[in-house]
This record gives structure tokens, sequence and C-alpha cells, in this order.
């Protein structure tokens, strides 16, 4: 959820809620909420999801991990896979997260056994202009302090393997180069959980001979780290090493590729991703399970929880309601063409999140104005969300439903249009009001996804594995963001035949692009036509095993915005967090 969404949802509680009290408004916010909680022991939720105690590892008496070994212990039926996914991003909000949490709860009511799979939260987000990914409202994971910050400390072990592997490849320099790796071609970077603008490039090895060997550098936000895509990619202990040990950190003088195996990294590495490999339990305000595990970016990575978590979901309930970061474009198309493809799982449904504000924002409407009825700028709004149905439904080939994260501010004739489009492109609508009600207010769309599980389907990929680079971008470019074609830039179209002469040419793609448009330009909302994707550098993420787009400005280390959320977070004597959202 968006800081735009939560202040509105804040501003209409007071408004109209009474709390507690019929003679004062009480506010809450989203963490006052958490705090506010009763959860059960996780020993309970870990008895209720099926997971046996000899694989519980508990942190606390909340939150713990469960041990991988448990997919092996004893055959399990895969439960349905429900996929959570959303229109283009705006300031005004979408609810993906608190759609997903809600949706499970209601599904439970619903006598459904149910298992949450979601993505960990990036500190770099946390303390800069999204705030956490716990959920909203009533509508929550918890607790959502732990997860939003350290949690178990996975995100600082995929942090500490990356920089581990940086430091083996520079004392490799330093010692005698025995590999003949060329300095000026090194493509491994560090990597911290945080925005730093001013880490993304630089000079080190500066003073003298002890120091190491002069050369550029740079960081990556941890969430943008192959280590990460390779965590949540990897099936086990031994496909984790492998994958570690085939990631490409340069080239030698020779224009051949080094990897971390090459360096002998790979043990090392994988000591240190031992535990953090292991999926986290936690659970919802109203006590249904949920794995909370890995968190890659959707517009620099794949942008998906682990395979792990989501395999366990799917062994312990008959439903696992997953989620894939941003928007369709980025978010579902890596969870199917990659995370699907790679683990081979089938989808049964889909769920496509809106809300009316932000549909009037993608039809030019000014956040002062969205609470303002505007059925014009809805309509021209509609295109995005439209184009991410017709996606879905026509080149995946999966049945899906809109669900619509209502605001007291939409009007019937917004939500009357809303149903009235979305219904001539043959698709279900939901009003969704999880933040509110938490479960309660999600049972028209859980009976939706319920019935839409039970519809055969022909999932489809949206580009073939041995098409060449070339042809699986203008594959993804023409098909789900529906450019007219393809520019490449700079060196881009030599180093795709330098991969592909290296024999990574049928690898699936990750295209790193804006998360606000179907375009490479954040400013082209809606559905825009008459534009191409301008591809500037290409880069082969072997472990995770999956070739790197880099179109358009998008960067992999963000940076903080002029009032970050950290500004806003204290904790007082007690120990009690506030501020965080």
């Amino acid at each position: 959820m968006h800081a735009g969404e939560r202040e509105f949802y804040v501003y209409i509680y007071v408004v109209f809620h009474r709390v507690l009290s019929r003679k004062r408004f009480v506010v809450q916010s989203d963490i006052e909420i958490a705090q506010a909680a009763h959860p059960l022991p996780i020993t309970e939720i870990a008895k209720r999801a099926g997971v046996p105690q000899d694989c519980l590892e508990l942190y606390g008496n909340y939150k713990a991990k469960v041990d991988y070994r448990m997919l092996a212990q004893k055959s399990y039926t895969p439960g349905k896979l429900v996929l959570v996914t959303a229109i283009n991003p705006t300031p005004a909000g979408e609810g993906k997260t608190t759609t997903t949490v809600g949706l499970g709860d209601a599904m439970r009511i619903l006598g459904k056994n149910t298992v949450i799979a979601l993505r960990e939260p990036s500190l770099g987000p946390v303390f800069g202009i999204k705030g956490g990914a716990a959920g909203g409202g009533y509508a929550q994971v918890i607790p959502m302090e732990d997860i939003n910050l350290h949690f178990t400390g996975d995100l600082h072990a995929i942090t500490a393997a990356n920089n581990l592997l940086a430091a083996m490849l520079d004392n490799h320099i330093k010692q005698g180069n025995q590999l003949g790796i060329d300095v000026r071609r090194i493509t491994w970077k560090r990597c911290m959980d945080m925005n730093d603008r001013e880490l993304r490039h630089m000079v080190v090895g500066l003073g003298g001979i002890a120091n190491g060997v002069p050369r550029e550098d740079g960081f990556d936000i941890t969430a943008a780290s192959e280590i990460m895509a390779v965590l949540c990619l990897a099936t086990s202990i031994s496909d984790l090493k492998a994958r570690l040990a085939r990631i490409v950190v340069g080239y030698t003088f020779d224009d051949q590729p080094v990897t971390a195996g090459d360096l002998h990294a790979q043990g090392a590495m994988c000591a240190l991703l031992v535990d953090a490999l292991k999926p986290n339990l936690v659970q919802t305000l109203e006590g249904t399970p949920a794995f909370v595990h890995g968190g890659p970016f959707a517009n620099i990575a794949h942008g998906c929880n682990s395979v792990m978590a989501t395999k366990m979901a799917l062994a312990l309930g008959d439903y696992c309601i997953t989620e894939a970061g941003f928007g369709a474009d980025l978010g579902a198309e890596k969870f199917f063409d990659i995370k699907c493809r790679m683990a081979g799982l089938k989808p049964d449904a889909v769920v496509v999140v809106a809300t009316v504000r932000a549909l009037k924002s993608h039809g030019g409407v000014a956040k002062a104005d969205l609470g303002t009825e505007n059925l014009s700028a809805l309509e021209a709004g509609l295109s995005n969300l439209l184009q991410h149905v017709d996606n879905i439904k026509n080149v995946y080939k999966l049945p899906c439903v809109v669900a619509v994260n209502q605001f007291p501010s939409d009007t019937q004739a917004e939500i009357d249009l809303l149903m009235e489009k979305c219904g001539e492109k043959g698709v279900g609508v939901a009003l969704s009001q999880v933040w509110e009600k938490g479960g309660k207010g999600g049972i028209d769309l859980a009976k939706q996804v319920i019935n839409l599980c039970e519809e055969p389907n022909d999932f489809s990929f949206s580009y073939p594995l041995d098409a060449s680079i070339k042809e699986k971008i203008a594959d993804v470019s023409q098909r789900i963001y529906h450019a007219d074609g393809v520019v490449y830039e700079g060196k881009s179209e030599k180093e795709i035949a330098r991969l592909e002469k290296l024999g990574f040419g049928k690898l699936p793609i990750c295209i790193a692009k804006t998360q606000y448009s179907f375009s490479d330009d954040a400013q082209k909302l809606g559905a825009p036509r008459g534009f191409n994707i301008h591809v500037r550098d290409v880069k082969v993420n072997a472990g995770a095993g999956f070739i790197v787009v880099l179109t358009g400005n998008v960067m992999t280390m963000p940076g903080l915005p002029k009032h970050p959320a950290a500004e806003a977070i204290d904790v007082d004597e007690n120990g009690k967090i506030s501020g965080l959202f």
C-alpha cells in the first residue's frame, strides 16, 4: 500500500469510524492496529498449517523458520495457486499486499485451508518513500515491525554473501590475478539493504598498493543482488550452491567469463545462506498462516517470493495466495515466464488489484483531485487495467478477477462504469473492503477466486525459451507492453551477441524497467501506444538463470526522497516503535 493510500484511509477512518467510544473518534495507524493485536504463538500457527514440529525453528514467540527438508519428508498434494497482481502503481496506491492478506483471511472464513506466501520488505523502501510491505489496516501480517525491519536476518545474510564474493574477487586480483581477470570488465557489485545514491558509482582501491587495485565499482541495493534472486529460485542446499558457483563476476582479458566457482567462493557463501534459505512462518491478524520469504524487486529483478516458500504453502494448504511486485507487466510477467517456468508451477487464477483513484490518476487527474467524481478520467485510466486483464487472459490464458480496493470517495457511477468496462472484457469484478474489515471485507472476492480455480486453463508463456534473446525481448515488449518495437542503444547489441556466443542465449529474460508505465518512460500512463522499448545494456545472471535487460533509466540502487519515511520513525524508552506507518 502506498503512502497516499494510507493517508487517505486514515483520514476516512477519522471521519467515519468511531472506535471504542461513541463520544470520540480514535485514529489508529497500521502499526497501532498491529500492536493492538493478540497473535497466537507461532507454534499454534504451525500446527494450524500442518508444519511438522521437528521442522520448526523458533525465532521468539511469533515467528519461525521452517526447514526445507519438510518437503522431502512425505508426499504432499499441491493446492491451488492464486497470484495477486495489480495495475501499474500510482501515488494514489493500489493495495496489492493488503488484498493478498485479506483474500487469504476471507478464504479461511469460508472454510478453505489457505496459506499465504509473500516477499520480505527491503529496508530501503521502508525508510524511503514506499513504506513497509506487510499489508495495511485490518489485513496485515504480523509482527509487522519485525517483518518490516530486520525480521530473521535473511537480507543481512544475502548482503554478507554478496560482499564476501566481492572481497574474494578483489583479493584474487591483489594476490596475483591468476585467472587473468580484466579489472575494466568486472560486473559484480557490492550491495547494502538501503537506498544510498552516493554509492551508485565510485572508485575503490585507492591509497597505495596495500589497499588493492584501483578500479571503478558501485553498490546495488540488496534486493537487486543476484544472490537474492538465486536464494528465491533455489530448491535445495545443493541447488543453491550450484547456482552460486555459476554466478558470473567478470571477464578475463581473452573474453571468458569468471565465476564464483572459479574463485572457490560458493561453499562459504552457501554457509552464510544456509539458514536464510529456510522460509519464515508468521501469521495474519486473523491467524492465517503466512510464509514471508525473499524480496527481489520486480522492476530490476524477478519480483517474487521464494520458490521454497511457495511450494511449502502449496503443500500445506488447499490454496496458496501469493503476490508478485508492482504491476502485472513486471511482477506477473516474471512470475509466469521465470518463476513458474523454472519451478514447474501452474497457476489456477489471477487477481488484478485496482482502485478507482489510481485509475483516475492514470487518466490524468492530479492527486489532490482524486476524491472528486470524474468519469471521463476514469474511463481513460481504465485502459491500464483492461490491458493487464487482456494480457492475463489472452497471453497467459489464465482466468482472472478484478479486485477493486474500495474507497469511501468512490461513487456508484464510477463503480458502475468500472464494472461495465470489465464486463465487456469478460472479467468479473469484486469490491474489496479488507483494509477496513479484514477477511469479512473480502468474501465476495474469495468466492469468485474459488470458482475461478475450478475452471480449466491453458496456461502459456509469453515467449519460447529456444527463441533468441532479441526475439524474447521483442515478444515481451510487443505482447505485454504493446510497444511498436525495440531500440538497442550503446553496447547492448554487441553484448547480446557475446552472451549468445558464450551459450547463455536460451535463458529466460528479466526486463528491468520503470514500474509506473507499460513503456520505459514513467510519464506515459494508461495504456500508451506508439512507443519503443529502449535497451541500454544486457547482462547475464547465470546463477539465477536469466538474462537481465536494462531499459530506460531504471537504476539498481534507489535514492531517498526529499522527506524520507525514516524521519517519522521513532522508538520510546520501552522499545515501542512508532511511525513505521
